[in-house]
């Protein structure tokens, strides 16, 4: 909800990777659960798609931050040197 409700760039990142580390618990549990090793390797995947996310959007973020001082979701949509 906190990607749907807030139009923070921060937050926005926060609540995704809350839905990240949601899906890495059902994995794991799953992989518990059945005995099988494939559940604990998805979440490795889960986990560096993550951290790529993270590093993208904070760049992105940073450097709208250096341009400008307003921080609106809606404005950031359209990226353009």
């Amino acid at each position: 909800m906190g990607v749907v409700m807030r139009r923070d760039p921060l937050i926005m990142f926060i609540s995704i990777e809350m839905m990240f580390n949601a899906a890495n618990l059902v994995f794991v549990a799953l992989a518990i659960t059945s005995g099988k090793i494939e559940g604990q390797t998805l979440v490795f995947i889960v986990i560096a798609v993550a951290a790529a996310e993270v590093a993208v959007g904070l760049a992105i973020h940073h450097r709208h931050i250096r341009t400008e001082k307003d921080v609106d979701v809606d404005g950031i949509s359209t990226l353009h040197g």
